[in-house]
């Protein structure tokens, strides 16, 4: 299997559904409140994706893993409350904005110069394993313009993904209680930064 890393931009909006899949197959979990088929989330969620800070691991041709870079001023989605209502319905589909506004639309509380933000590392179900998250983060991590990188949030029930950033040199240096533990499972965000020399 051959893992070709690219920018999603200059893949083009061809590919928003498939990277969307991808995202989908990676957080759907997370998002069942709102639907538990795959497809309406993709519906709902693929005008969210801002290609211009997400990377693709394409493996043989295909969307294997996907994940965002941002300099931490920029956001990685931005959410439109009406296409989400569209395909979740009125109640969900503005709960849903609401959420993704308080959530994902900030920026870092204090970005830094030579920092980077990466979010929404997923894999493809049929890829994990394979390599493709690992090849597209050492992508990530040689970028020049960077030299250190944070991971905000990551749920302490992903424990592939929490062995695979310690792998990498990624250490926790921050952790937060959640709330929804009895719906999701989840009991803490935890938070990881590297720093290269």
């Amino acid at each position: 299997m051959m893992i070709e890393i690219r920018p999603a931009a200059e893949l083009g909006e061809s590919y928003r559904r498939r990277i969307t899949e991808v995202f989908i197959d990676g957080f759907g979990p997370d998002f069942a409140f709102f639907s538990k088929d795959p497809r309406k989330l993709v519906d709902a969620f693929e005008h969210m994706l801002v290609l211009d800070v997400f990377h693709v691991a394409l493996a043989d041709g295909e969307p294997a893993a996907i994940a965002a870079c941002t300099d931490g001023r920029r956001r990685s989605t931005q959410s439109d409350p009406a296409e989400l209502r569209k395909h979740l319905g009125p109640v969900k589909g503005t709960f849903a904005g609401v959420m993704f506004q308080r959530t994902f639309t900030e920026a870092l509380a204090e970005p830094r110069e030579a920092t980077a933000s990466i979010e929404f590392v997923a894999s493809a179900t049929r890829f994990r394993g394979k390599g493709a998250a690992k090849a597209l983060l050492a992508h990530l991590l040689a970028l020049p313009q960077y030299r250190e990188y944070l991971l905000e949030e990551v749920s302490d029930i992903n424990e592939p993904a929490l062995r695979l950033y310690e792998k990498l040199g990624f250490r926790e240096y921050k952790r937060k209680k959640v709330r929804h533990t009895r719906w999701t499972g989840i009991n803490h965000y935890v938070s990881l930064r590297l720093v290269q020399d």
